[in-house]
C-alpha cells in the first residue's frame, strides 16, 4: 500500500509532454491487423493530464477469439470513424510528445505508425523517446534460474551453469513455488479461476504450458477443438490437415526449411493420416 500511495502521487519529470498509451486491435501482426480502440494519456510538464480514448471502425472483421479477449464486436465500431479519419486529430494530439506503453517498443508503436501510413499521414518519429514499461520490468526482474533461485529460496547459486548446482536450484525452486503458492488462486485468458500450482505433477505438467503443444517447440499447437493447428506464420491458427489439403506444397516447403526434426515428424503424421482419410473416400 505504501508503494501505491508513493507512485500514486510521484511527478514524472518531464521536458515534454509523454503519451501513454494503449491499443485494441483485431490481432497482433503488425502489418495487418487493424486498431479498434486507442486511449492516450497525455501528460504534461506540469503534472497535467489530457485522456482522449476513441474506438475505431477497422474497415475488417474482429475475429471471435479476439473479440473474446478484448470485448469489442463488429457492432460495437460499425458507426465510429474509420482510422483515416480520426488520423489528424490522433496526429495534432500526440504532436511533440515522447511515446509510452507496455509492449509498445515492440507492438503498439509500430502498428500506429502502420495506421498512419495507410491513412497518409506523416506521424513524424524523430526527436522522439520511447518508454516500454515491460521492457522495464523484464530487465530489472530478470527471468533467469539466478533470479528465481534468489525470489523463492533467498539463496545465490553457489557454481552456476554447472549442471548439477542448476538442476538442484530448480529443483529447490519448484519446491519453495509448491509452498508460496499453495491456494494461491489464479485466472486464465479467458477469466477461468483455479489453484493450479499443487503437488501433483499432472496439473503442473499442463500448467507449465501457454498452449497445448503438438510438436515439443510449440510450433504446432492443439486448439479448442483438439485439432493440430500452426502456432506461427500465414497460417497461424488454421488446421494444419486442411492447410496441407487446400495447399500441398506448404508441407513440401515445411520439410525442407530449418524446422526441428520433431515438427517435421509430427507434421508428417498428419500429412499421413490425411492422405489415408482421402484414399477411404475413394
Amino acid at each position: 500500500m505504501l508503494f501505491f500511495i508513493y507512485t500514486r502521487f510521484m511527478k514524472l519529470n518531464l521536458t515534454k509532454p509523454l503519451a501513454i498509451f494503449d491499443l485494441e486491435t483485431t490481432g497482433t501482426n503488425v502489418g495487418t491487423d487493424r486498431i479498434v480502440e486507442i486511449s492516450i494519456i497525455k501528460v504534461h510538464p506540469d503534472g497535467r493530464e489530457e485522456i482522449l480514448t476513441r474506438r475505431v471502425n477497422p474497415g475488417v472483421p474482429i475475429p471471435p477469439e479476439v473479440t473474446a479477449i478484448h470485448g469489442i464486436t463488429d457492432a460495437d465500431v460499425k458507426d465510429e470513424p474509420t482510422f483515416a479519419v480520426l488520423a489528424p486529430l490522433l496526429n495534432q494530439f500526440l504532436a511533440n510528445c515522447d511515446m509510452g506503453g507496455y509492449n509498445s517498443n515492440k507492438f503498439d508503436i509500430p502498428l500506429l505508425v502502420e495506421e498512419f501510413l495507410r491513412a497518409e499521414v506523416d506521424f513524424d518519429l524523430k526527436g522522439r523517446r520511447f518508454v516500454d514499461v515491460q521492457n522495464i520490468f523484464h530487465k530489472m526482474e530478470p527471468r533467469t534460474l539466478k533470479a528465481a533461485y534468489k525470489f523463492y529460496c533467498n539463496k545465490d547459486i553457489v557454481n552456476a551453469h554447472s549442471a548439477e548446482a542448476d538442476t538442484r536450484a530448480t529443483y529447490e525452486v519448484l519446491l519453495s513455488q509448491l509452498e508460496r503458492y499453495e491456494g494461491v488462486e489464479y485466472s486464465d485468458k479467458d477469466g477461468k479461476v483455479s489453484t493450479p500450482v499443487v503437488n501433483d505433477v499432472r496439473m503442473l505438467h499442463e500448467f507449465s504450458f501457454h498452449n497445448r503443444n503438438a510438436d515439443l517447440v510449440g510450433h504446432i499447437i492443439y486448439n479448442d477443438k483438439n485439432q493440430e493447428a500452426f502456432n506461427f506464420g500465414k497460417y497461424k491458427g488454421k488446421s494444419v490437415e486442411e492447410v496441407f489439403n487446400n495447399e500441398p506444397s506448404y508441407y513440401d516447403w515445411m520439410m525442407k526449411a530449418d524446422f526441428p526434426l520433431y515438427t517435421k515428424k509430427v507434421i508428417t503424421a498428419i500429412k499421413l493420416r490425411g492422405f489415408n482419410k482421402s484414399s477411404v473416400k475413394i
